[in-house]
């Protein structure tokens, strides 16, 4: 078995949109090296086979009958024993070096686990003392305006001569701004801006349904790559003018601000799309995976928000 033969240069762009090896080399193989776009809709298509990352391989057909015959002598007999029992001993090597290696990667996985859940309960926590500074900060607005109503009130009944002056205790304590840039009651969330903005897409290309199912399916691929190997910088950088790209997403209205919302930065005078390593947000990344799956899923998906 063998690695099949693809068409090179399909498979250099395919790589440098984000594509693993193993999975352009597998899509160019099954749509028949016939050109980027069956590759890419082939992975599409397949994108849940379980063995989509892996490399395909092909069987070699050999002419046996064409081999001349043979005479096996005695010396010839002696050196393919010892050859048997030579491979016999490296295959217990390897059988020992194997369970060695499947040790090592056991221990590696279970650290990495650990890891994973360590950040994911850091993000978290990250997310949730945000959000009630945020709730916090809007308890705090509601209690200046009540009080600021309750001060004018009474105010106002004191200019009329029903109060003789304006109670101490219900003076406004608390400086009265004007909180609506800084208290967060206006702010939009990340999530807010990831939903809006493929809410946008579709309500922009309302009438071009195949082309926004295909542009919300490559943009899930791209941030599927990054979750699976945030630390591949192949998988961190796009070329914007990558024909395959533009057709793609590119061309739709929102989808480079998408990207941009999931951490893409555009670089070398906006020739690229880079995600640097510092900057990968695995809770935000996965927030728009499940944002791009719902809006594959769901027909009536922006269509019903304004």
């Amino acid at each position: 078995m063998a690695v099949p033969v693809v068409n090179r240069k399909l498979l250099g762009e395919l790589e440098a949109m984000g594509f693993y090896p193993e999975q352009a080399t597998r899509a160019l193989h099954f749509s028949g090296n016939s050109s980027i776009e069956a590759a890419i809709d082939w992975i599409v298509d397949h994108q849940n086979d379980p063995d989509l990352d892996q490399m395909p391989r092909v069987s070699i057909d050999l002419d046996i009958e064409a081999l001349e015959p043979s005479f096996l002598t005695e010396e010839m007999t002696r050196r393919a024993q010892e050859l048997r029992d030579r491979a016999e001993e490296k295959k217990k090597e390897k059988k020992n070096s194997q369970r060695e290696m499947e040790k090592e990667r056991i221990r590696a996985g279970k650290e990495l686990l650990e890891a994973k859940g360590i950040a994911e309960e850091n993000e978290r926590k990250r997310y949730l003392a945000a959000k009630k500074a945020e709730k916090d900060e809007e308890q705090r607005a509601r209690e200046r305006i009540l009080q600021k109503l309750q001060y004018d009130k009474l105010e106002r009944r004191r200019k009329l001569g029903l109060l003789s002056e304006t109670p101490a205790a219900l003076k406004p304590s608390l400086p009265l701004v004007d909180n609506r840039r800084t208290s967060g009651v206006y702010s939009v969330t990340k999530a807010d801006q990831i939903g809006e903005c493929l809410r946008s897409l579709k309500r922009n290309h309302k009438d071009e349904d195949a082309r926004v199912k295909r542009a919300f399916q490559t943009l899930l691929i791209y941030v599927g790559n990054v979750v699976k190997n945030p630390d591949n910088e192949k998988f961190r950088r796009i070329r914007l003018s990558n024909p395959a790209f533009q057709s793609r997403v590119g061309s739709l209205e929102g989808g480079v601000e998408f990207l941009e919302l999931c951490g893409f930065e555009k670089i070398d005078g906006g020739k690229f799309l880079f995600l640097p390593r510092d900057k990968v947000d695995l809770a935000v990344l996965n927030l728009a995976g499940t944002r791009l799956e719902s809006a594959l899923t769901n027909p009536f998906f922006g269509l019903l928000e304004k």
